[in-house]
């Protein structure tokens, strides 16, 4: 009789962990946010056109579709150009 409870709490333990895992894996799941397909972007603008038809800053869809957050800065060909002389490329 011992034998077959200590069976049981183990098989109920291993319920438990199961149900656990599995709860955690749907919530996971559900965080999941994936780009994939074609994007259409404007080749000047590069705003992307969402499933309504309306165009959004790269950023601002790219950050309601992933899990990605942008940071900005200006890389050194568009700082010559925005800031000509100041960064010191002229040297």
């Amino acid at each position: 009789m011992r034998e077959v409870t200590k069976r049981h709490y183990m098989l109920k333990e291993q319920l438990q962990n199961e149900q656990r895992l599995n709860r955690e894996l749907q919530s996971a799941t559900g965080r999941i946010k994936q780009l994939s397909g074609m994007l259409p972007i404007c080749a000047n603008c590069k705003k992307i056109r969402d499933d309504q038809g309306y165009y959004q800053q790269i950023e601002h869809y790219i950050t309601e579709h992933s899990d990605a957050e942008f940071t900005h800065g200006i890389c050194p060909d568009c700082a010559e150009i925005l800031y000509p002389g100041i960064t010191g490329s002229d040297a």
